[in-house]
């Protein structure tokens, strides 16, 4: 967990002029007791890749990972998502989907890969992230093994817009109920940062606080460990394909090259797969 810094509330302050243009004359955080779901995803739906392929939102990143020490030229990064979590089930899937207990790895991320996580307005426990230590060196049984990345770009990705009233694309689960506990709910203002392995089991706290919890993430990894093998230990993981190629190196944004990818690119690629995802205008 890290405090805000000036990168981390020039980021979120970015953010929120963007979400508050986005519901003139209301209260983003309690939009949704005003509004019909239906209405809120006409809204929201844009508004994510809207923030995400933003030049300025680019920038702000990039502050980021300069001020907390990240060589950019041995860093590369994903895009920087931005997230809402409503209050009361009030929307639950696509936009707005709920994460159920997921480790990254099993969407095909690398072990090498560090998690950013800002919260854009305060938050409580009741709305947070929930971390489940136990399973750090103890596996889970989970259906990693039927996911591949390439189809997930050509299939789930896109069709979040349209999963409302509920979520029905494959993702990777607990294929049994595991007990959450002993769980860790990490607390940080606004602009404050929690930083975690993308290998940690995790989840999103059902959202009881009575307001929508925004937040941006984006992750990163060291093009020198990724070369080199280094990463968490994979104790569970069995999806195929890889997502190395949607990072970019953060002093240019210059592909990861093709070589590096390689050894990771494990399975076969399905017909019909997408190995990098291109949302459509």
């Amino acid at each position: 967990m890290f405090p805000p810094r000036a990168s981390t509330e020039a980021l979120i302050a970015h953010a929120r002029e963007m979400i508050e243009d986005a519901f003139p004359g209301k209260d983003p955080r309690y939009a949704q007791f005003d509004m019909t779901v239906h209405e809120y995803v006409d809204v929201v739906a844009p508004l994510k890749p809207r923030f995400i392929h933003n030049d300025t939102t680019k920038r702000l990143v990039k502050g980021v990972l300069t001020e907390f020490g990240c060589d950019l030229e041995r860093t590369y990064q994903d895009v920087s998502r931005l997230r809402m979590v409503t209050s009361d089930a009030y929307l639950t899937s696509g936009v707005g989907y709920a994460h159920h207990m997921h480790r990254d790895v099993w969407y095909a991320a690398p072990h090498a890969q560090l998690n950013w996580w800002l919260p854009i307005y305060d938050i409580e426990t009741e709305c947070s992230m929930a971390f489940h230590p136990r399973y750090w060196t103890e596996p889970v049984e989970n259906g990693s093994g039927e996911f591949n990345y390439y189809q997930w770009n050509a299939v789930g990705r896109g069709a979040a817009a349209a999963q409302v009233t509920s979520d029905t694309r494959q993702q990777p689960k607990p294929h049994h109920d595991i007990d959450p506990d002993p769980q860790v709910r990490l607390v940080v203002p606004a602009g404050g940062v929690v930083l975690f392995s993308g290998a940690q089991l995790h989840s999103t706290v059902p959202n009881t606080s009575g307001f929508t919890r925004y937040s941006i993430d984006f992750r990163t990894v060291d093009i020198d460990d990724v070369i080199a093998g280094i990463g968490a230990p994979n104790i569970d993981n069995a999806s195929t394909g890889t997502s190395l190629r949607d990072f970019k190196r953060a002093s240019d944004f210059a592909d990861m090259p093709e070589d590096v990818v390689e050894p990771y690119d494990t399975g076969p690629k399905p017909a019909g797969g997408v190995l990098v995802y291109t949302p459509n205008p």
